[in-house]
């Protein structure tokens, strides 16, 4: 037993021999907290206070539940550890699942029912929405399963929905249609398993005491990251005083609640401590990951938020090295210093898999991307796939590659019905014999069809002709920008519940064409209709696409979202994109809810470091295809410079930069960048003239039309003007890029 204690420190020990009760350990980042779960169960069953078959442990990843269940077959001796498989441990679907089997009759489920994943389920909805013969454009699948997600996870079934317009009541009734649907097919969803093990056991008197008198002690991992069902769930399973039941011991971190757009409640936390009378909370506050500096920036900007539980982070490994923090000029300096860092930190002996970059959106990766691969830096994109092979990427590029082949079979085959127009197996089952028969392309093959299929088909060749002339005097990034919108994609996932990233994803799309061109040393303005560019584009971005992205395993930088990062540790961090707008995301300033969940994920990126943490941030910025100037995070002005060392002199904030409204600096005010890379931070004066053009002049672009030009900065390729287009707005352009003629 002293061997099962020892190595515990005062707090972990006391966490670990409580008393039966209900228990909340605040666990801070860090802190030991699988230890303290796998060493309190361990406890629990050395100390003869419950048999293994009374214990239910809830994770939130499969991983956490294999690893738990390997932790505790080392800790216990070898009679305890074969009895360890009588543990319940697993993640809430998965638990789920398990007593749905046991008592499928009482449940309402066939013996062998079977699990929709995501995507199996947004197929059955499809299919029940062409079934019903309903308006796809009206009811979007994706935004169908989101609210019927969303009602399950509140707990309410169709008859329970509050519907108080008609379009509310529609989605309720195909809510009901979708239910009976799974009902007739024997099939469940993943919120289902929750939904219904709960509505069993509240209604199910006798198995509800059963598994109450089973289960003595029920430890919870991130509870913070529970939704309202999934206490509720816990909630009918622990003694509440009058049924007997479980105690519950709940370990998370309020300050790592991170996930609230999956519907994790943060307020579970203070309700379980009040409705449970939990008098005494235990906070593991000790650190054995990071250097001092590191906890105490992380400790400085959490301190913002309201309502926390409290916690100070603390370690005994010294303070450690300061908190490097680096303005660049533009985003693709960021991405090239961020590489010149990480080339040296591999010759001071550091492995490459010890290094994470980290950026709050996935859109930000293509420009790390380029930079590593550019850079020979093997990487991996951790818990998601890199910028050139995501779906919409995919997408985009094959309409691209129609524009210039027009007999690539596999574009055609990949879009013509992406956006959906109607164009079925069927139709592609007669054009492929067609193809066959008249020995050609799809594309070409067309004209031989008659009938449905010929007309839909049709459509979609008429289609690409179209854009294949419309784009003829357009730049690059102006082709790739009318080839989103004229083929749909944009609109497609505009109508998608969770599709901004992806649309993030295509204005990235816009700034890797407008990169290429000037890396390409391309002529300003030069069009892309000899598909000489357009080709070389389309090379270059299969060549960044292909296999190069390091084996699993091997010694590969990390590229992850803060998001991915979570649970995760590293040598040294860099967190890129610190800018308004952006980290924070500017959709969460508006809401104070919003905003301090984005100080919680900053907080969860801090402390992934261990040893060294790199802070950057660009003056300007290829955001949704157009260059942005923002104003540093608010989150760098809440660290203490005593934990810092800027490696640029540092300015004020906003720095009389272009902002697009953050901070109070006027949207309209010319940018005065930074001398570009380390050197002097004094402003620079506007300039009057650039590349041939002068402020006030009167300009023509192909697509925006007339304009006046209200600013200039820059030389040579980073020369670049702000043109108040009247109707189209106002747009900064870059000169290397944009076909701007005097009018």
């Amino acid at each position: 037993m002293s061997d099962l204690l020892a190595n515990l420190n005062r707090e972990q020990l006391q966490a670990v021999t409580l008393p039966p009760r209900h228990a909340l350990i605040l666990a801070g980042a860090g802190s030991g907290k699988t230890r303290v779960l796998t060493t309190r169960i361990a406890w629990l069953v050395q100390t003869a206070q419950v048999e293994p078959q009374g214990v239910l442990a809830v994770t939130f990843t499969n991983k956490a539940a294999k690893e738990m269940l390997a932790r505790l077959s080392a800790m216990l001796p070898l009679s305890f550890a074969r009895s360890a498989r009588t543990l319940w441990v697993g993640t809430f679907h998965g638990l789920c699942n398990r007593l749905l089997r046991i008592h499928h009759r009482d449940a309402g489920l066939p013996q062998l029912f079977q699990i929709l994943d995501s995507g199996d389920q947004l197929a059955a909805i499809k299919r029940l929405l062409k079934t019903l013969n309903v308006d796809d454009d009206k009811f979007p699948p994706r935004e169908l399963q989101h609210f019927i997600n969303g009602q399950k996870e509140a707990g309410s079934r169709p008859h329970a929905v509050e519907a108080w317009d008609d379009y509310t009541r529609r989605r309720v009734a195909l809510y009901q249609e979708y239910e009976a649907q799974c009902q007739r097919e024997g099939v469940v969803d993943f919120a289902e398993l929750l939904l219904r093990t709960y509505e069993l056991l509240e209604r199910n008197e006798p198995i509800r005491q059963h598994y109450q008198r089973r289960f003595r002690h029920i430890l919870v991992d991130e509870f913070q990251d529970t939704n309202k069902l999934q206490y509720r769930w816990l909630k009918l399973l622990a003694d509440n005083g009058n049924e007997g039941g479980a105690r519950l011991f709940c370990v998370g971190d309020d300050d790592q609640s991170i996930y609230g757009f999956r519907g994790a409640e943060i307020g579970n936390m203070r309700d379980f401590e009040r409705e449970y009378r939990v008098d005494n909370v235990i906070r593991l506050e000790q650190n054995y990951r990071s250097h001092g500096n590191i906890l105490d920036a992380a400790n400085a900007i959490i301190r913002n938020n309201t309502g926390r539980l409290g916690k100070n982070l603390w370690t005994e490994r010294g303070a450690g090295e300061p908190i490097r923090v680096y303005e660049a000029f533009a985003d693709s300096d960021e991405a090239r210093w961020v590489v010149e860092e990480i080339q040296a930190l591999v010759r001071d002996g550091m492995s490459r898999s010890g290094i994470a970059l980290l950026y709050r959106s996935n859109a930000q990766s293509r420009v790390l991307e380029h930079q590593l691969f550019s850079a020979g830096i093997a990487y991996r994109v951790y818990g998601g796939l890199r910028f050139f092979e995501r779906q919409e990427i995919k997408h985009a590029l094959a309409y691209l590659r129609l524009i210039a082949n027009s007999d690539d079979d596999t574009a055609f085959s990949r879009v013509v019905n992406f956006p959906a127009r109607g164009i079925g197996a069927r139709s592609m089952e007669t054009l492929q014999e067609a193809a066959r028969t008249w020995n050609g392309s799809l594309y070409a093959s067309v004209p031989h069809l008659g009938g449905k299929a010929g007309t839909a088909l049709g459509g979609f060749v008429r289609l690409i002709e179209a854009l294949r002339n419309e784009t003829r005097a357009l730049t690059l990034p102006e082709l790739v920008d009318h080839v989103l919108d004229a083929s749909g994609l944009r609109n497609h996932y505009r109508s998608e519940k969770e599709g901004q990233e992806r649309l993030e994803n295509l204005d990235e799309l816009i700034n890797a064409a407008a990169n290429f061109v000037s890396e390409a040393g391309a002529e300003a303005g030069q069009s892309a209709e000899s598909h000489t560019l357009l080709a070389d584009f389309l090379a270059h971005a299969s060549l960044e696409a292909g296999d190069h992205q390091a084996d699993a395993g091997s010694d590969a930088v990390q590229l992850m979202t803060v998001h991915s990062s979570k649970g995760l540790e590293f040598d040294a961090v860099f967190l890129s994109g610190l800018e308004e707008g952006l980290f924070p995301h500017e959709n969460s300033v508006l809401e104070a809810s919003g905003l301090e969940e984005e100080r919680r994920l900053m907080y969860v990126a801090i402390t992934r470091a261990r040893q060294r943490l790199y802070l950057s941030f660009a003056q300007s910025r290829m955001l949704h295809g157009q260059v942005r100037y923002n104003p540093r995070s608010r989150f760098l002005e809440e660290i203490p410079e005593a934990y810092t060392r800027w490696l640029t002199p540092p300015r004020p904030k906003g720095g009389g930069m272009a902002s697009t409204g953050y901070g109070g600096y006027p949207r309209s005010s010319p940018p005065q960048a930074a001398a570009k890379r380390a050197g002097s931070a004094a402003p620079v004066p506007p300039r009057r003239d650039v590349g041939g053009l002068r402020v006030g002049q009167l300009v023509a672009h192909a697509k925006f039309g007339q304009g006046v030009i209200m600013a200039a900065e820059g030389n040579g390729s980073d020369a670049r003007v702000q043109v108040n287009f009247g109707r189209a707005g106002v747009k900064w352009l870059l000169l290397a890029v944009a076909k701007l003629e005097p009018a």
